[in-house]
Parts: structure tokens; sequence; C-alpha cells
């Protein structure tokens, strides 16, 4: 960087201390809903959330297969196996934006190709079975469905979408295949294939069912009773994970475990918390008070079915961190103040795929125009689907 350089930067930061609006109640109010926004995303999601995440990237370096991910998520995977597979791992991952991003990663680093990598970014917070039954049952049942489809059907087209884009992703991919690139040394010891499984879902089942959503007020099924013994159940799974790693690996294979975790922790961990806190600044927490961003502004700006609404709910979305499910009543608290059938279902498709936080870590790995491309196809497609269903649904479910 030049002096020059050097010295704008310099000014730059003193013309912004200098002029901090401090003594504004709604900046002060902001900064504190920044913090009160980090403070919760670390009590809430980074133990039982994110460190599950690290240690299942970890175990998708270290333990699977390359062969494994190149055959069912490959560049030269069939696209009838890749996407489906892909899009299909939303419903067994409730995660949130954030948490997905180390499990992209791994599968990304470890030879997924573009689309099916992409495929399988949107998917995992977008396609969350017990949101879109919440959806159903908070929203309206024709929220529901429409939330399902369009999460589902944009799994595959922005795979297929960001695999045309750059197509040299897939041919750079194909010639590391043939090169042998795909075929890694093999797992360390004995292991066979139907064993790495086993640790992944062990890995898995700590993650799913230790944060396990609280049912419906009333609801006294199974969803009710498998939420009362979430943890007793996600210990079953650390001990059934205990006994296949003492079994199946040795040291060798743990501390290149516990290394390839802390890879992903340490360079994903800060991007997440800066993103969160710029998100908590701008637009506040979910049940909480406002960012500078007032949410009155945010309520007219969505309503009726104009492309602007649609648009609008779209970049709020994406922009605007949710934790799993909190979309639902945050929605339901703008549809009653106003807001359109098709801009909530485009907040529906575009918020839980994507955050600001998100986004910085997304770039880390793929890079500036390959994350401008991914941003810009969800927010354009949940446009277009908020336009189509807001025409057919102006009214909402009865």
């Amino acid at each position: 960087m030049s002096e020059w350089k050097k010295l704008a930067v310099f000014v730059g930061v003193f013309a912004a201390c200098w002029f901090l609006p401090v003594d504004d109640p709604r900046f002060r109010g902001a900064v504190l809903e920044a913090f009160a926004l980090v403070r919760w995303y670390a009590r809430e999601h980074v133990l039982l959330c994110l460190v599950p995440a690290f240690f299942i990237a970890g175990a998708i370096s270290v333990f699977l297969s390359g062969n494994a991910v190149m055959r069912y998520l490959g560049p030269t995977a069939s696209r009838w196996v890749s996407y489906p597979v892909a899009a299909a791992s939303g419903t067994i991952l409730a995660v949130c934006s954030c948490t997905v991003l180390p499990l992209f990663a791994s599968i990304h680093k470890r030879g997924a190709g573009l689309g099916p990598a992409t495929a399988f970014l949107y998917s995992g917070p977008a396609i969350n079975v017990l949101a879109i039954i919440l959806t159903a049952r908070v929203l309206g049942f024709e929220l529901g469905v429409a939330r399902a489809v369009g999460a589902v059907s944009f799994a595959v087209i922005i795979g297929l979408s960001m695999a045309a884009l750059f197509p040299g992703d897939r041919r750079a991919g194909a010639r590391a295949e043939a090169g042998g690139f795909a075929d890694p040394a093999a797992p360390s010891g004995d292991r066979q294939p139907w064993q790495e499984a086993l640790i992944l879902l062990a890995l898995l089942g700590i993650l799913v069912f230790a944060n396990w959503g609280a049912p419906g007020e009333g609801d006294a099924g199974p969803w009710a009773l498998i939420h009362r013994y979430r943890f007793g159940i996600a210990g079953v799974f650390g001990v059934g994970l205990l006994l296949a790693l003492r079994a199946w690996t040795d040291s060798d294979d743990r501390e290149e475990w516990v290394d390839a975790s802390w890879d992903f922790a340490r360079q994903i961990l800060p991007l997440l918390f800066a993103g969160v806190f710029v998100a908590g600044f701008l637009l506040g927490r979910p049940g909480g008070g406002e960012g500078v961003v007032p949410a009155a502004w945010v309520a007219r700006l969505v309503g009726g079915n104009s492309l602007g609404a649609n648009l609008f709910a779209s970049v709020v979305g994406a922009l605007m961190y949710f934790a799993t499910l909190t979309e639902v009543p945050i929605l339901d608290g703008l549809l009653h103040a106003g807001m359109g059938q098709g801009p909530a279902l485009a907040l529906l498709l575009a918020g839980p795929a994507l955050s600001l936080p998100n986004m910085l870590v997304i770039r880390s790995v793929l890079g500036t125009r390959r994350t401008l491309a991914f941003v810009g196809l969800v927010v354009g497609w949940s446009t277009l689907a908020g336009l189509l269903y807001g025409a057919l649904f102006p009214g909402g479910a009865a």
C-alpha cells in the first residue's frame, strides 16, 4: 500500500471517529443491539451448533473418502445424482445460514463440484422440515407449501446456474479427478466406507438432536418427546462416536481431525462474529430492539406485491441473520403490520439461506465473483417467486 493510500485510510478513519453520532439515541441503541446479538449468538449457537459443525467439517476432510464425495457431488458426477443428494441434505440438517458454512467449506475443499456444493449451501438452512411445518401452521398452509416447493427447486436451480456461470470449475475438477486428485490416500488403518459413514452419522446425530427445536404450544406428539430427551439422545450418539473413534482410528487420525476442525473454526469464526455485529447494528435482534434502520420503514416498504416490495424483502432477508425457526414469528409480526404475501415468501426463501456473516465466509471460500453470483441468484429467484405467489394468493391463507 502506498503512503498516499495509507494517509487516505487514516484520514477516513479519523473523520468517521470525529463525526460519530454518539449522542443520537438510535445510534446508541443500535450499538447495544449489535453487542446483544453477538452475546445471544455466542450463547445460543456456538457450543451446540457451530462446535459440532466444525468437528463434522473436520471429519469430512479427514475421515471421508475423497472417492465418496466425488462419486455423489464431484464435478463429473451425474446431475441426476449430485443435485438431488445436495438438495435433500437440508431435510437432514436443521441448521442456520452460519452453521452450514463449515460443512459447505469442507465438502467443497474435499472435491465437490461448484454446482452441487452451492446447492448444498442453499439447501442446508433453507429446507428445514420443522421450519416448513411451522410456516404452514402459523403463516398458512399455502405459504408453507410454497416455501417447501421453492426451497427444494431453488437448491437445484441455483446449483445448476452456478455451474453454468462458472464452467471452468467443472473443467478444472474433471482434470483434477483424471489426474488422481479426487482419489486421495486411503484412510488410515483398515477403515471401511461404512465405518466412515457411521462416524459422520454419530456427529450428525449430536448436531441434530442437541439442537432439536421446541414443539408448538400444546403439542404432545413425538416431536415434543424427542425435544424433552434431546440431550440424552445426543449423548447416546456421543458415546457411539467415542466407541467408533476408539475402534477405527488411531492417535494420528484423531490429531489430524482436531487440527482440521480448528482450521475451519479459525478461518470462519472471526468473520461470523464480525458479520453478526454488523447485522445487529443495522437491523437489530430477532424479537429484540431496533438497529439504525427503523422496523417501521421495513414494514412500509414490503406492503403489497410490487417488484420493489419483493426485491426489498429479499435483500433485507439476505442481510439479516435468522436463527433456525426465528423467521416464522418475525414474519408473523410483519404480516400483521401490513406485509404482503409475496414479499413474505421472498423473505422466507432468501432469509434463512443467507445473512451478512454468511456472505463474508462464503467470499473467503469461493471468492468475490462467485459469492456475488450466488447471492444474486438467491435474491433474484426469491424476488420472482414472491411476485408469482403474491399474484396467485394476494390475500394469503383463509
